[in-house]
């Protein structure tokens, strides 16, 4: 992949435009504070209540989405997923100013065409790779994240370098920019997040402790053996990479990694996430998620309230009640 740095972008482009950021949210909120930091003039916009009075908070002037599209030349697009085409049409199509530009942190809406920009609008993908606290703080640290950009509408000549300019404001220049493409970054994330980090992981997790507790162990051993620990790991491989963590660990462990990981993850697993794949690329996982939220979203409900009702959400919550450090944990 093609890497740029901020000897590659000219940030004086962004900082001669005005940026509404259209939901302050874990990305919005740190792409505002940072784009500030770098000069660029940022405005908020969205509905009355907790996030706009956040951003009241820290300064920043807002307004309805409406009257931030009027005024700007670049428009986040922070809002989720499932409501960015609504946000669009009803409040940004009418008013955003021609030769403008709609910027993405996540390649959805736009791949799967949940909703069609104006024909006139650039349409950039700035995508750290990271959530936005740690994009924030990265930036007050002095580096930055890793970031992937991209263009899927060039309108005005110019969207790429706009895209390189608003992520070198965001500080990822000092680390890196990567070109990829809308399609590369929504599919691998959707995957990413299905298989391994958010459905593969938790599944394996409650699998395990299942596991322990049916055959006898207490819930407490199970709880720090399949989830607690996880972190620890996850931060070695985050930092070392695999190899890295298998140096950090014992031989025993490793041992049983080597052994033991094959069986659990094997070629029907593997199967079952070729299929996984196939739904993300065919855009049969894009409508079914946007035919449940036009549903009113009941099957999330009911699989996020079964979630929560896992015995090991009760044993979680008593335990981290006892380790000072994460109190302020739910």
């Amino acid at each position: 992949m093609r890497t740029y740095y901020d000897r590659d972008t000219d940030i004086g482009l962004i900082r001669g435009k005005t940026v509404a950021i259209v939901g302050y949210g874990n990305q919005g909120r740190a792409h505002a504070l940072n784009l500030r930091d770098s000069g660029v003039e940022v405005i908020v916009g969205g509905r009355a209540g907790t996030t706009l009075t956040l951003a009241e908070t820290e300064k920043f002037k807002t307004m309805s989405v409406a009257e931030a599209a009027k005024l700007a030349d670049v428009m986040l697009m922070g809002a989720p997923d499932e409501l960015q085409g609504a946000i669009y049409d009803s409040d940004i199509a009418p008013h955003l100013k021609k030769g403008g530009a709609l910027v993405f942190a996540h390649g959805f809406a736009v791949h799967f065409r949940t909703f069609e920009p104006r024909a006139d609008l650039d349409i950039i993908l700035v995508a750290p790779e990271g959530p936005g606290h740690q994009l924030r703080s990265e930036y007050e640290r002095g580096y930055g994240l890793l970031c992937l950009i991209a263009v899927d509408r060039d309108a005005t000549g110019n969207a790429k370098a706009l895209a390189l300019s608003y992520a070198s404001a965001l500080g990822c220049g000092r680390t890196g920019i990567m070109e990829s493409t809308f399609k590369d970054e929504c599919e691998t994330d959707l995957f990413g997040e299905q298989v391994v980090l958010c459905g593969g992981q938790a599944a394996l997790i409650r699998a395990a402790y299942d596991t322990l507790v049916e055959a006898g162990y207490t819930p407490e051993m199970a709880y720090f053996e399949c989830l607690h620990q996880v972190k620890l790991l996850a931060d070695l491989i985050y930092e070392r990479g695999i190899a890295g963590m298998n140096q950090a660990i014992s031989n025993t462990a490793e041992y049983g990694e080597y052994v033991s990981g094959p069986r659990i993850v094997n070629d029907a697993v593997k199967g079952e996430m070729k299929r996984v794949l196939a739904d993300i690329q065919s855009g049969k996982f894009a409508r079914e998620w946007m035919a449940e939220n036009a549903a009113g979203k009941p099957n999330l409900k009911a699989m996020r309230a079964k979630a929560a009702a896992h015995p090991i959400e009760e044993v979680g919550r008593r335990l981290r009640a006892m380790m000072p450090w994460l109190r302020k944990s739910p």
